[in-house]
């Protein structure tokens, strides 16, 4: 009895399985679905940091992006310029210019400089401190408590006297600092040159406010403007228009750099 009762089982669990078997197969024919061989020759071809500095969640999405709907080859940062020569083979296109991007932080305020400061006790974290009030009089600046360094993979991102500072000999212009900054006070930007000149304030309120909470802020003067026509004033704030910086336009930069009369512009790098 004992070995029916074991045979029967037996036989059982084999039909069981037989049955789940062919379910399977017959789910997997059914089911599968037909990825573009292209798509996996662009992702092998990528650095699988999985950034997001392309715009995209992580380079699968991306690799589909360049396959599926005809994205630019040239937006892998990590990768840079060999990365979209490959893509560009692969694709059958033209990789185009690639211009190196890197992170601009636009404010240039260290923490002596900064004016109607108080002590924070709260959380050691931007994002914290940026809902509480009276911290400091600037409500634009870097809060200087490293939100960017957290989010930075390359080590490319400190913070020194309170002010969050770039290392462009590691940045490759991921944007997960820019992502992370609640005051929004971090760009990605393709550099023209090796270094660019930048108006390091974001603050834009009135000149004689800015100049009650910050010893560097741009005050909307307009002198920078009247000699180099790469500085645009907006309201009461002064910005660089990137795209025109190269290297012809040094010469009127520096002038407008040494003419700012609270020293908000500056160079920034690789010197």
């Amino acid at each position: 009895m004992t070995f029916i009762t074991i045979a029967i089982s037996a036989c059982t669990l084999f039909l069981l399985a037989v049955a789940i078997s062919w379910i399977l197969g017959w789910a997997n024919i059914k089911f599968k679905v037909v990825v573009n061989p292209k798509i996996e020759e662009v992702l092998n071809a990528l650095p699988g940091a999985n950034c997001g500095g392309c715009g995209y969640v992580g380079c699968s999405d991306y690799a589909a992006a360049v396959v599926d709907n005809n994205v630019p080859v040239n937006r892998c940062t990590v990768g840079g310029e060999s990365c979209a020569n490959v893509v560009a083979r692969i694709m059958g296109v033209d990789a185009g210019q690639m211009l190196k991007s890197y992170a601009i932080v636009h404010c240039g305020s260290k923490l002596y400089e900064r004016l109607l400061c108080n002590d924070y006790h709260g959380e050691k974290s931007c994002i914290g401190a940026s809902q509480v009030a009276g911290i400091q009089g600037c409500t634009y600046g870097c809060l200087g408590l490293g939100d960017c360094i957290e989010a930075c993979k390359y080590d490319a991102i400190h913070v020194t006297d309170g002010l969050a500072t770039v290392d462009y000999d590691k940045c490759i212009g991921c944007g997960a600092c820019a992502r992370v900054c609640p005051r929004g006070i971090i760009t990605i930007v393709p550099f023209n040159e090796n270094s660019i000149p930048v108006v390091a304030c974001s603050n834009k309120d009135t000149g004689k406010e800015s100049r009650e909470v910050c010893q560097k802020a741009c005050i909307g003067c307009k002198a920078c403007s009247k000699i180099s026509d790469i500085f645009i004033v907006e309201g009461t704030l002064s910005r660089a228009d990137y795209s025109s910086c190269n290297a012809s336009k040094y010469e009127e930069t520096s002038q407008a750099k040494e003419k700012c009369p609270t020293k908000c512009i500056r160079f920034i790098g690789r010197m």
